[in-house]
């Protein structure tokens, strides 16, 4: 008997045996029939006993080769598990997000770089959707959401707070009248609205007691980046977050607009997630990554706010928001 196993032999003989005849056997091996036969032939010689008894081109297994293809089968099947568990573990090494578009684009994705290069072991899949994930669906890690929170059935971890205030660019506010009234500037403006904002327009003056002509003019966006992008065109007044625009306002781009009316903070934007996926290592890698950055952004915007002489006031809770802002979740 040879000293070392022929396990190309041992593939083909499990293959005759599972298709009982060389010829189908070749045909899923993408091989000649010849070459089965050799293999077959050898593998005989080899242990020294017949594996099948021929009835023409019929193959049937002797009471020998019963008992190799029983082995040679469950060998062979646990060989091709470990090969799918190695494709898997490859797939284990993608962190799979969704992030809401606006967010993704102006203030995640450019700081994406940093954690590919931090991590470069890891692939990265990043989905910019307004749906949330359904995670019994969804192949999904985490979720970062934009809203007031309670999400109950998910570990829920607060990313980054909304500070939203009035902003145009500088050639728009020059067209402004130059006057101490905050009230007369806002009506000689044309607002720009984003439709998702949990605040908007209407919250922001109620908030701070001013009011407006009643046919003021209004421009309403789909989308935040969309509405500051008018806003950097000079086409009006926008009401957004420096979490969105901290670049432009840091760049002398975009202005504000009333630096005496204090800037609305506010929790706003969120990861979610199942508890379990907490135990993936590329989760808590990218979650302790993302404190880093939050970090790194507040101190940004606290010397922005400094800079333009901006008073911050914090909000906390999902009931004074919804109180004070006039949004629902």
């Amino acid at each position: 008997m040879a000293k070392f196993l022929n396990l190309n032999a041992h593939l083909y003989f499990e293959t005759v045996a599972r298709r009982g005849t060389v010829t189908r056997a070749a045909e899923e091996l993408s091989v000649s029939p010849s070459a089965v036969s050799q293999q077959l032939k050898q593998l005989e010689q080899q242990l020294g006993i017949k594996l099948f008894r021929r009835d023409g081109r019929l193959l049937s297994l002797t009471l020998e080769g019963e008992q190799l293809y029983q082995s040679s089968s469950t060998a062979l099947r646990m060989l091709r598990e470990a090969r799918q568990n190695l494709g898997r573990t490859k797939a284990n090494r993608r962190l799979n997000l969704r992030v809401t578009p606006s967010f993704g684009v102006r203030w995640l994705g450019p700081r994406m770089a940093d954690f590919v290069a931090t991590h470069p072991e890891w692939d990265l899949s990043v989905d910019a959707a307004p749906d949330p994930t359904d995670f019994d669906r969804e192949v999904m890690d985490l979720d970062i959401r934009y809203g007031l929170g309670g999400w109950e059935r998910f570990h829920t971890q607060s990313v980054l707070r909304d500070q939203v205030l009035p902003l145009c660019s500088p050639e728009y506010r020059a067209t402004l009248p130059d006057s101490a009234s905050v009230a007369e500037v806002l009506d000689s403006a044309r607002f720009i609205d984003s439709a998702r904002a949990l605040c908007q327009w209407d919250n922001w003056l109620l908030r701070n007691e001013l009011t407006t002509v009643a046919n003021r003019k209004t421009i309403l966006m789909d989308r935040s980046t969309m509405a500051l992008q008018l806003a950097l065109d000079g086409s009006g007044v926008v009401l957004e977050s420096l979490a969105l625009a901290a670049g432009e306002v840091a760049a002398g781009r975009l202005v504000p607009l009333c630096p005496s009316v204090p800037v609305i903070s506010f929790p706003a934007y969120w990861v979610i997630c199942p508890a379990r996926n907490l135990n993936r290592r590329a989760v808590r890698l990218f979650l302790n990554w993302l404190d880093q950055q939050r970090e790194a952004h507040e101190d940004e915007t606290a010397r922005i706010a400094k800079d333009h002489g901006l008073e911050i006031l914090d909000i906390d809770g999902a009931t004074e928001l919804t109180v004070g802002l006039g949004v629902s979740e």
